[in-house]
């Protein structure tokens, strides 16, 4: 449980930095997406238990700060858990395929991270774009927006990586074991 929580508690400050982040940027017309640091770090590195609850945990708390659109009633109930399914499936991917990949030095959870951001961006996209009435001249906007996104992730992701590590020693949380 105490993994649980601390795990979380990086998750908002994560969310709250990337969310003050966005604001600061919405003059020039750039939002961040860095979904995949909500995933990567507990499906490589924890059990499964806790690392799926803490990953539920952000999916909810990014589903409860996404905006939607009030003219459109019949779409706030498909899009009102999104992210924790999405970030439920990305989990359970990552898991899974956790003892193939290489998972224990930065450099490697980077690329993960950066992926896993690129394919939850892919699978998100099309969802958040059933809500634009013109979808198609959103797409160039979008792709600014995942490179952009895709950059900023590959910067912080090592950070954000050894406050997660630290975070968790601090509590006194002892470190998973795998062969």
């Amino acid at each position: 449980m105490r993994r649980t929580l601390v795990l979380f508690v990086t998750l908002v400050v994560l969310w709250a930095i990337v969310a003050q982040l966005n604001h600061a940027l919405t003059d020039l017309r750039v939002y961040l997406t860095v979904s995949s640091l909500f995933v990567v770090y507990a499906a490589l590195t924890q059990p499964l238990r806790s690392g799926l609850a803490a990953t539920l945990l952000g999916g909810l708390l990014c589903d409860a700060h996404m905006p939607i659109a009030p003219e459109l009633p019949p779409l706030t109930f498909s899009l009102a858990h999104v992210h924790l399914l999405l970030f439920a499936a990305a989990h359970a991917t990552l898991y899974h395929i956790r003892d193939r990949v290489p998972r224990d030095d930065t450099t490697s959870r980077v690329v993960i991270a950066v992926l896993a951001n690129l394919a939850l961006f892919l699978v998100f996209s099309p969802i958040e774009m059933s809500v634009h009435s013109t979808p198609s001249s959103a797409w160039p906007r979008l792709l600014h927006d995942l490179v952009w996104s895709q950059v900023f992730l590959a910067v912080i992701a090592p950070w954000f990586f050894a406050l997660q590590t630290h975070a968790l020693a601090l509590a006194h949380v002892p470190q998973e074991q795998h062969a």
